[in-house]
């Protein structure tokens, strides 16, 4: 695993405000304390840069995993400066990132959210407990206005990795935020979907494989992982024995440090996800994606595995072996998406999150509004199958690279987005 330090709040200091005291006095003295207030609203809106800190700790030891989920610490989402939202009314109180609507919108998937689902479970697979995962959960679909989906009303159901759901893994802070925000996203994009939380030991990579395996074993045909790390020579035998279930559709995020392979991402038995920026824009699809990149450590993984070998459905040329990633959603924490946490130091409410922990169980859950895959399928084909149904990402870079499409954005498919982003469930079927 890949030890980039997290983004510090020391390396991502805010703009500097760009009006003056002086303009601002002049602005009170013309026009009064009012129109000067919403002035300064305005110049908090556009220059306050965001800032985040990663989710879980890094790994310590060979064969764990991290997760990919970033929780925004400062400054204003593009969610915040839609809306005019300063960076000091923002609190814990109300969301600040998208929400529910916006995904949908953003996705083509308005219509589908409302009728599809029904009878369908997505699994979400982490490690260690969230105590507060069903309460947390309700207050989300609470105020989003979503069904309700909570363990008392059969919708919602957590587990360890052997099934129990008396005998669960340690509480950890940490991945009780990434747990919130992947529940939260099956929610918002599947709300007539059943979520099945199945909890690892661990954070290594064979007790989240056998939580995978337990996930399928339970009839989920939808499973999300929002983890991952270096690759190895044991990532063949990790394929065979956690990720082969032909006829389930199996996420996994493409990592949040750049440019660079992770596992399981790298499986070619799962749909790799890598992550975007999104803005709402002035064009027909009312959205604007580009290539999720902060800096040179931080944004969506992608790249040419060393290890796995190439799916017969992935054609680019340029790379002998797996290729990450194959779609790809918003995962950018500056336009990242609203989570409700409270558990642990990390949960105080509502909060933004970003990373390729977004965009994993974002697109587990659009298989889910798609349809139970076919008999014997690898969905991860699917999208190879139906490219017009997506949304071509053809903006932005992750980092440096030899071979120009592993690392940077392009008409048709590459490496940091795949084939795009789901314009509907076309892309999602077969």
């Amino acid at each position: 695993m890949r030890t980039t330090p997290h983004n510090a709040p020391s390396t991502h200091r805010r703009w500097r405000r760009t009006v003056s005291a002086v303009t601002a006095t002049a602005a009170l003295l013309l026009t009064g304390l009012a129109t000067a207030a919403h002035a300064q609203a305005a110049a908090d809106t556009n220059t306050s840069k965001v800032t985040w800190t990663r989710s879980c700790a890094l790994p310590r030891h060979q064969g764990e995993m991290a997760c990919n989920a970033l929780r925004v610490t400062g400054g204003v989402t593009a969610f915040q400066k839609q809306h005019r939202i300063s960076a000091k009314a923002a609190d814990a109180t109300s969301p600040s990132g998208y929400g529910p609507t916006d995904l949908r919108s953003a996705y083509g998937l308005t219509s589908a959210a409302t009728s599809n689902g029904s009878g369908r479970t997505i699994a979400i697979v982490d490690a260690y407990d969230d105590p507060n995962a069903d309460s947390d959960l309700a207050a989300y679909r609470s105020h989003y206005g979503l069904p309700a989906c909570t363990t008392a009303n059969g919708c919602f159901k957590k587990v360890s990795q052997t099934g129990s759901t008396t005998a669960l893994p340690t509480a950890d802070s940490g991945w009780a935020g990434e747990i919130s925000l992947d529940l939260d996203m099956a929610s918002a994009i599947c709300p007539n979907c059943h979520i099945t939380l199945v909890e690892a030991k661990s954070a290594s990579m064979a007790n989240l494989g056998t939580a995978v395996n337990e996930a399928v074993a339970l009839g989920a045909k939808y499973v999300s992982n929002s983890y991952g790390g270096g690759e190895s020579s044991s990532d063949a035998s990790y394929d065979s024995a956690y990720f082969n279930h032909p006829g389930v559709a199996i996420t996994v995020s493409a990592g949040d440090a750049g440019y660079g392979a992770e596992y399981p991402a790298a499986s070619k038995y799962v749909t790799s996800v890598g992550g975007t920026s999104l803005t709402a824009s002035s064009t027909t699809r009312g959205w604007t994606e580009s290539v999720w990149r902060t800096s040179s450590t931080e944004g969506t993984g992608s790249g040419c595995s060393t290890y796995d070998t190439k799916p017969a459905w992935q054609t680019d040329t340029g790379c002998a072996k797996r290729m990450i990633a194959d779609v790809s959603a918003v995962a950018d924490p500056a336009t990242g998406v609203s989570v409700y946490d409270t558990y642990g130091a990390d949960g105080q409410g509502w909060a933004t999150y970003g990373g390729t922990s977004a965009s994993a169980p974002i697109i587990a859950s659009v298989y889910a509004l798609a349809g139970t895959p076919s008999a014997g399928s690898y969905p991860s084909e699917f999208p190879y199958a139906n490219t017009s149904a997506l949304n071509d990402v053809t903006s932005g870079s992750n980092g440096s690279c030899t071979t120009s499409y592993f690392c940077t954005a392009r008409t048709g498919y590459d490496g940091p987005t795949g084939l795009g982003t789901p314009e509907g469930l076309g892309a999602f079927t077969g």
